[in-house]
């Protein structure tokens, strides 16, 4: 982008999944973000232009897939069609036109009432789940010769499915009851094609297969004699096709990359022509290796003075060089503070958000060693896809917080270079916190509430980075839809 002479303008965007909250009683009526001790967030804040976000519009308890796609520029309402194709592309399934896929779940069946008892088997799932997705891939449907079934294990207790064959539809309903202790469904063809119907039969053939097969699995015979739910059924949702849609480079200009091991999203990078980098020890889950997603992020913006991680090819065994001239648009995706709200655990959801920030501080240090050769000019976005509040354990409706400042000002905010360059580079673990633990009697987290020292540096008046300060920003509040609209003006408006 831009004159030859002046310095490449690259966009580092951290997208901190399941981010917002609201105020509980338990922290004096803050947010989690609000007693976290974030010196880098708030140093974001503190150099640029905040505002409040509702990813996809006001009201809307969303989708993480549904509010990526409104994010970077694309009408969910348009382009949706079922997240079970992102889920499926990025455990590293090919997919074709015509093909049908679900994002689905390792769940635990009673099989006399037909009643799902657990919706996830096991969190952690890392090496179970690839054994039984290679039992159950290419499966063969007795009524259904002519289709091809593929599974691959995703993350957690997840697995992408894929169903290959003549005149399938996506217009169909899943098996998955959404909530424990409800009943199996059957899928049903949502409307009154021949071809969603003929698709829902072949759906529930396969749905009885996988069952079939996980049932005598070995690895459930040990999972019943240890006491540990069995997984002896798949819940199949969000029936999908491949979306075909512009490019995300065509639309917005900017070359983009993308960290994120979480596969439905890494999928929706796959469909918008995002490259998708590769990332040692990074997980999408608690185990996930912040320092290794920002590294990966800082060299792919780097680039060419870096060797660029290797991009992700779903359906090869290879992986591919990354660009060697770089990356423009550089995304990284962090989803343990969501699994921190769909386990109700409230020091995970402070420790992680404090675990990200030191991530954060990771990446502006190795952006700008590489800002200060002149070759570059950096920008730092932070935001969130939706809020997860730690007392709902689900998704809500709340806006999220959203900073945009140009690199050079954050180091200025944060009190010089000095400062930046002490950061330390050392890889570390996210806390280690029981689902559901509580923080009443941590008091460690009532001092974080008065440990805010940040002043306006530039841009608008908010220092701090979080739900309540970020409505006061100069952006207000906005849809998500406008967001790249507001990284591409701020980017030229600072250059």
């Amino acid at each position: 982008m831009g004159n030859l002479d002046q310095p490449k303008r690259r966009v580092a965007f951290v997208l901190i999944d399941g981010l917002g909250d609201v105020s509980l009683p338990r922290f004096g009526y803050k947010t989690p973000l609000q007693v976290a001790k974030v010196p880098h967030l708030d140093a974001v804040a503190s150099a640029g232009i905040n505002g409040l976000m509702d990813p996809v519009e006001v009201g809307l308890a969303c989708g993480s897939d549904t509010a990526h796609l409104s994010l970077l520029g694309y009408d969910p309402r348009v382009y949706y069609r079922g997240r079970g194709a992102f889920e499926s592309m990025g455990a590293g399934l090919a997919m074709s036109p015509g093909d049908i896929a679900f994002k689905s779940n390792f769940a635990t069946l009673d099989e006399k009432t037909g009643i799902v008892i657990s919706r996830r088997a096991d969190r952690h799932f890392e090496e179970e789940g690839p054994i039984l997705c290679a039992a159950l891939d290419g499966l063969k449907l007795p009524s259904f010769p002519q289709y091809e079934v593929r599974v691959r294990y995703a993350t957690e207790h997840r697995c992408g499915v894929v169903v290959k064959g003549p005149n399938l539809s996506g217009n169909i309903s899943g098996t998955d009851p959404l909530k424990d202790n409800r009943l199996l469904l059957e899928a049903q063809a949502l409307d009154g094609t021949a071809e969603a119907k003929h698709t829902a039969a072949v759906v529930n053939e396969l749905s009885k297969e996988i069952s079939r097969i996980l049932v005598a699995h070995p690895i459930n015979a040990k999972r019943f004699t240890e006491g540990k739910n069995i997984a002896n059924v798949v819940l199949l949702r969000g029936c999908g096709i491949r979306i075909e849609v512009p490019q995300f480079e065509t639309i917005h200009g900017l070359r983009p990359c993308m960290v994120a091991p979480t596969k439905i999203i890494a999928g929706l990078g796959l469909s918008l022509g995002i490259d998708i980098l590769e990332a040692q020890g990074a997980t999408g889950d608690y185990r996930t290796l912040l320092t290794s997603k920002a590294t990966a992020i800082a060299q792919a913006l780097s680039a060419p003075q870096e060797s660029c991680p290797n991009v992700f090819v779903p359906g090869e065994d290879e992986h591919k060089p990354g660009r060697s001239d770089g990356y423009d648009f550089g995304f990284l995706h962090i989803k343990a503070i969501d699994d921190a709200g769909h386990d109700k655990a409230s020091i995970f959801k402070v420790k992680g958000l404090e675990a990200v920030d030191r991530a954060i501080g990771q990446l502006a240090k190795l952006l700008w060693q590489t800002e200060s050769t002149g070759k570059f000019q950096y920008f730092l976005c932070i935001t969130g896809d939706h809020s997860t509040p730690v007392e709902y354990g689900d998704h809500s409706f709340e806006p999220v917080p959203f900073a945009c400042c140009r690199l050079k000002d954050f180091v200025g905010a944060l009190g010089g270079e000095s400062v930046v360059l002490e950061t330390s580079l050392e890889p570390f673990p996210l806390p280690t916190i029981k689902a559901g633990e509580d923080i009443t009697n941590d008091t460690s987290m009532q001092e974080n509430t008065t440990n805010k020292q940040f002043k306006a540096f530039a841009g608008d008046s908010v220092c701090e980075f979080h739900e309540i300060a970020a409505a006061r920003g100069c952006l207000g509040r906005f849809p998500g839809s406008e967001m790249m609209g507001v990284i591409k003006a701020y980017m030229k408006f600072k250059s």
